[in-house]
């Protein structure tokens, strides 16, 4: 029982609208999640894409939660993606390092399982703010402003996910 009513997001002007008061906060809902504004553009873009092609199926009032989940859902495939090329680029990489210790080695690569998994079992807040602040090198002001979020907030994300990773690394500095 399909409505077709011409107030629907199939509408070319309301579809406009809804692209214009929307493409920002998703573009940096996803740059957020990834730190690289190429990907957020490209994803943004495929989520509105899809959205147009399935807008027959979409309620306005919905829109906005299929877009979101359509962008969430493209970055978690695209994150699994990475996480394949870069465990390809590491293995290769190891056989390139046949000078070290292989003790050393074999810390190290330990170490990083754990940390990698430490990283996994954060919040998805903590981990977006950790990873924007040590691995981006962003500061705590401009992590507020990416995320629509206090300084304080960031803080205690931050701060959270610094007692987690010492908790489940032990010596983690």
């Amino acid at each position: 029982m399909e409505q077709t009513n011409s107030k629907g997001i199939c509408e070319e002007l309301i579809f406009s609208g809804f692209f214009k008061a929307n493409i920002k906060s998703l573009r940096n809902y996803l740059y957020f999640k990834y730190g690289n504004e190429e990907k957020a553009n490209d994803i943004a873009q495929d989520s509105f894409i899809k959205l147009w092609e399935n807008c027959q199926k979409v309620p306005l009032e919905k829109a906005k939660s299929f877009l979101y989940t359509v962008a969430n859902n493209s970055s978690l495939n695209e994150i699994a993606h990475q996480k394949v090329v870069l465990k390809f680029e590491n293995n290769n990489s190891i056989n390139d390092r046949t000078n070290l210790n292989p003790e050393f080695i074999l810390e190290e690569e330990e170490f990083k399982q754990k940390l990698e998994k430490a990283i996994d079992r954060l919040t998805e807040a903590q981990r977006t703010a950790f990873l924007l602040n040590r691995i981006e090198g962003k500061k705590y002001h401009e992590i507020a402003e990416m995320l629509d979020i206090s300084i304080k907030a960031v803080e205690k994300r931050i701060h959270g996910a610094l007692i987690a990773l010492r908790t489940d690394i032990e010596q983690f500095r």
